[in-house]
């Protein structure tokens, strides 16, 4: 599957994108030592150079110290939204298909109440009462962006059950755990895959509009806060806006590209 992801531009540009984005977030330290809120690390508002590539903002930070450290930041909250998600999501999902009735319909109400309820009111509610972090903006999303998984991968289950392979284990006495994890998970997996990664590039926009509003977590840097920080130097400094803005777009393009090969790529093989 590897090769025919890289087989096309876009899937080769997007899957480039994402381990750029991963290996700056893990690495970050070692790429950009020092502490990205430091006022000292140079002149206020100086163009980029060789002592700092992205130049420095308004109180002189460096800015590539601080869009290196906020790659860190966009992965952490990614990465555990799509956990927190996924395992919500996927097991709704499968449990409502597959066993059908009054949980189908439970599920499915509840799955839509989430859906009509607008995240950036919650993001305000739960921030009024518990204060800024990046552990409720983790909890927020996650909890909130699993409806659409849900209701995708219990269509799939509803398509799958009904097959005849699936009719012919649960006629040689397979249980329904055996069937679910051996038949209809494995699958169903390829759309759930495609939408988990463009779901990704949706977190990263989310998580820097948030940041962007001043929601964001106070102590660790954003994309999003960056591009706040931006605005008042547009004319003085245009670097101090487009540099964060570029990083966001690279990592929600990579992810929209890797998506679309992956999309390709799967149902290929499926």
């Amino acid at each position: 599957m590897l090769a025919r992801l890289v087989r096309s531009p876009g899937g080769a540009i997007g899957l480039a994108s994402v381990l750029l984005m991963a290996v700056t977030a893990l690495f970050a330290d070692w790429i950009a030592p020092g502490d990205p809120f430091d006022t000292s690390a140079g002149p206020a508002l100086k163009p980029p150079s060789r002592a700092h590539p992205f130049g420095t903002d308004n109180l002189g930070r460096d800015l590539f110290t601080a869009v290196v450290h906020g790659a860190g930041t966009s992965m952490t909250v990614v990465v555990w939204v799509v956990v927190l998600s996924s395992i919500l999501g996927v097991g709704l999902g499968v449990v409502a298909g597959f066993r059908g009735g009054i949980l189908d319909d439970v599920v499915m109400r509840v799955a839509e109440l989430f859906q009509v309820v607008p995240r950036f009111f919650l993001a305000l509610l739960m921030i009024s009462f518990f204060g800024r972090g990046l552990d409720k903006i983790i909890i927020l999303l996650g909890l909130t962006s699993w409806p659409f998984l849900a209701r995708l991968v219990r269509a799939e289950t509803l398509g799958l059950k009904g097959q005849g392979y699936v009719e012919a284990a649960t006629a040689l006495g397979a249980s329904r755990i055996r069937i679910l994890l051996r038949h209809v998970l494995p699958n169903g997996a390829p759309p759930v895959i495609v939408v988990i990664a463009l779901f990704a590039s949706r977190v990263i926009m989310i998580e820097a509009g948030l940041a962007f509003l001043g929601l964001g977590d106070p102590n660790r840097v954003s994309w999003g806060s960056l591009a706040n920080n931006a605005q008042e130097f547009l004319r003085l400094a245009w670097w101090m806006a487009v540099f964060p803005g570029l990083a966001i777009v690279v990592a929600v393009m990579g992810l929209n590209l890797m998506a679309d090969a992956l999309n390709s790529a799967l149902n290929r093989r499926r």
